[in-house]
């Protein structure tokens, strides 16, 4: 079992970030025993004032000066190691350069840390991609930056470190072709190569946290999965083939089937095992929405094919609530539980 302690990003330090990660130390303190935020002091004791609704006690913010010390915190407190420049905070709810600069370099040192095996996992509070472009960075989102990370300090090539984004709940897991892109340059991005990598990076890395050969369903890109070719001819000449090679392969991977329908099938529910552990969809929405439509507080976002494991929430900044306290931590918690199973 890894011991090393967990890295809790501090997210865009104008959104709901610094308050559902001070929710998390406050109400789940089994959970966040041994992590500790990667972040800014300031930002995360206005969040913390932010869930004390005016009331006389604020969760304590403590500085540390090495990750090992989150290990003998105390409980309901928060330990800090400050990763950024200090500054005020920016305003709470509001997109701006400085709080998207703030949120992608707390990103790159957690990263780093992971890396470097200085920490177990890392869990990312979330970002806002309107901010991280006003901060001049170049990548949209999470997925994107850690995976450049991870090329350089393996120093390979951004496309020699192939990752996925999984969504994932009690009930179903979804894995996507393609991540952040128009919906015209994601169907586009529906290429043999693509679906079978994706199959790939999915069966090694729900291999090695099922403990077995994951069954894998795939859905379709079209209505009724082309219908034969009536409604397009992606699933004949694009992802039945990449199936059959995956299946020549020895993976437990089926379909091409009909969006509508594989995600109800591949639901567990209470009185029912889903028919498969996994759905490889074929673009964003595709896959996010059935995940998200089981119960967002639940979801959690996991990066697969990095060498670092990262988990967040399934949620984004909520800039229209921050700063009043009644952000639920529900998917974060979630997240920092995921991370210490797939890190044990």
């Amino acid at each position: 079992m890894n011991t090393a302690p967990i890295a809790i990003t501090l997210g865009d330090p104008a959104g709901i970030g610094p308050e559902i990660i001070a929710k998390a130390f406050r109400d789940a303190p089994d959970v966040t025993q041994g992590c500790f935020v990667a972040g800014d002091v300031m930002a995360m004791r206005r969040g913390a004032q932010f869930i004390s609704q005016g009331g006389p006690t604020v969760l304590p913010v403590a500085l540390i000066e090495s990750p090992g010390e989150a290990l003998t915190a105390p409980r309901r407190c928060i330990p800090l190691l400050q990763v950024v420049a200090s500054s005020s905070p920016a305003p709470v709810g509001v997109v701006s350069g400085q709080a998207g600069r703030m949120a992608a370099e707390c990103v790159i040192w957690a990263a780093q840390a992971a890396l470097k095996g200085e920490v177990s996992a890392m869990v990312t509070a979330p970002l806002h991609k309107e901010a991280l472009s006003a901060a001049g960075v170049k990548f949209p989102g999470h997925t994107e930056l850690l995976q450049a990370e991870a090329a350089a300090f393996l120093g390979r090539g951004v496309a020699d470190v192939p990752v996925r984004m999984m969504l994932a709940n009690d009930e179903l897991r979804t894995v996507l072709v393609s991540i952040h892109l128009s919906l015209r340059d994601a169907i586009e991005s529906v290429t043999f190569a693509s679906v079978l990598q994706t199959l790939r990076i999915t069966h090694a890395a729900l291999f090695k946290s099922l403990g077995h050969a994951p069954r894998i369903g795939v859905a379709g890109l079209n209505p009724h999965a082309g219908e034969g070719g009536l409604f397009g001819r992606e699933e004949i000449d694009i992802i039945s083939p990449a199936i059959a090679v995956a299946r020549a392969e020895g993976l437990q991977v089926r379909g091409p089937f009909a969006p509508d329908t594989v995600f109800m099938r591949a639901r567990a529910t209470s009185g029912r095992a889903g028919e498969f552990d996994a759905v490889v969809a074929m673009y964003h929405d595709q896959g996010l929405i059935p995940v998200k439509y089981l119960g967002v507080e639940q979801g959690v976002n996991v990066t697969l094919g990095l060498p670092l494991i990262r988990t967040s929430p399934d949620h984004g900044t909520a800039f229209d609530i921050a700063g009043r306290g009644i952000a639920d931590s529900s998917s974060l918690v979630a997240a920092i539980r995921m991370a210490r199973q797939l890190a044990s």
